[in-house]
């Protein structure tokens, strides 16, 4: 996979790294010296880079032994995309001042986009490891990221992937760049299973997953009952199959597929007793069905195997409040809420229980809650609410008064 490169808009940091030394001058070139120097840097200010750089190319053929003139036009010929003008500008600058600060780093970015991934690799490593500015690590990480790929070091990509995440989790550019990492890793791993093994059940079932997550449903079924042909209790495939009918019915409303679906499901519970999962997709049909008693039944034996299901304690505290027995209800639902603060679903019906048996305070507390987490994550409700909109939830919310702030 060629990784591109980092977009062209990043804040060039570097360019405001390297200040100008006064060099002795002759009274001749004083004045000439300054006035380069004055309207390179205003023109740096204002963004105007080709102009900067006549600036800075007059004052470097003034005084061609300051390092930071030479280490300056190394920046703004970076940020003009004239990588082979930026190295040669880098390397001027090192031989006068060779522990200028952040030459090395800029030396490794104009390498790595020159393509010279081996000979910038260790510059971008010492960048992205040493450097204290966070926007210049940032910007050898991503570079790494090319250079290692390039280089076909793709565990090393890999690895700098996840600490790119852990430095930057929320710049949308560096999670682009390690997406793309991460899935081009994945799919190297599927190409080795598929030379390695390409009928073995793993085999088969990444097929399986792979179409799955594409939705088309007739090839997993397929890949899936293949691996059940090889490996009939193998854990987990049952469930998977349930999952793709299931897709299917929601996708194409066939009743054939509701009923399949139900039939992996018990399937896996068979063959794998301690699947929750599994449990849960029954418990969830037998609601939607309006089979409450069994619905119930199933949560409450969920949650007795695994006590902090968050989802399942969501889903029995609405079937306690649909059958008329809110304060039941509001033990499992305060649990939800403890377990997963931002679950919304749980906050409302925690509303409604709590409304139920007479909790005003409580009531509103719970109101406020899902209000606020519904004005950020809008039309996010998660089954086992799929009945419930986000427009009914604000029509119910008015019917019962529960959003007055009394």
């Amino acid at each position: 996979m060629m990784l591109k490169p980092p977009s062209a808009a990043w804040p060039l940091v570097l360019l405001c790294c390297f200040p100008l030394i006064a060099p002795a001058q002759s009274s001749a070139d004083d004045d000439a010296s300054n006035r380069y120097a004055t309207e390179g840097q205003q023109a740096l200010a204002a963004g105007r880079f080709a102009e900067a750089r006549t600036d800075f190319e007059q004052l470097e053929k003034l005084h061609p032994e300051v390092a930071e003139v030479h280490a300056t036009l190394a920046a703004i010929d970076y940020k003009l995309r004239a990588y082979d003008a930026a190295v040669t500008e880098v390397r001027a600058a090192q031989k006068i001042k060779p522990n200028l600060p952040r030459l090395d780093s800029l030396l490794g970015l104009s390498l790595a986009e020159q393509g010279s991934f081996e000979e910038a690799l260790p510059r971008l490593e010492k960048g992205f490891k040493q450097s204290a500015d966070s926007e210049i690590r940032r910007m050898c990480g991503l570079q790494l990221l090319r250079a290692f790929t390039n280089l076909g070091r793709d565990s090393d990509a890999v690895e700098t992937a996840l600490q790119l995440n852990k430095f930057y989790p929320d710049d949308p550019e560096v999670l682009y760049h390690t997406g793309r990492i991460y899935g081009n890793y994945a799919y190297i791993v599927m190409e080795q299973l598929h030379d390695k093994a390409p009928n073995s059940v793993w085999m088969l079932q990444a097929q399986g997953e792979a179409n799955e997550s594409e939705k088309n449903y007739d090839a997993a079924i397929v890949a899936f009952n293949h691996v059940l042909e090889l490996d009939p209790h193998r854990p987990g495939v049952h469930y998977r199959l349930g999952r793709v009918y299931l897709a299917r019915f929601r996708d194409q409303q066939k009743p054939d597929d509701r009923t399949a679906a139900a039939h992996e499901f018990s399937a896996e519970v068979d063959t794998d007793p301690g699947n929750g999962n599994a449990r849960y997709e029954l418990a969830v049909m037998a609601q939607e069905q309006g089979n409450n008693d069994e619905a119930r039944a199933q949560f409450e034996q969920l949650i007795q195997r695994f006590p902090d299901f968050e989802e399942a304690l969501v889903g029995l505290g609405g079937i306690l409040i649909e059958t008329q027995k809110a304060q039941q209800a509001v033990a499992p639902l305060e649990r939800a809420t403890k377990i997963n603060p931002d679950d919304e679903v749980a906050w409302y019906r925690l509303a409604q229980a709590e409304r139920a048996v007479g909790n005003r305070a409580e009531q509103q507390r719970a109101m406020a809650t899902f209000q606020r987490l519904h004005s950020t994550t809008p039309g996010t409700l998660r089954r086992p609410d799929q009945e419930i909109t986000p427009q009914k939830l604000g029509v119910d919310a008015e019917k019962q008064g529960i959003g007055n702030r009394e």
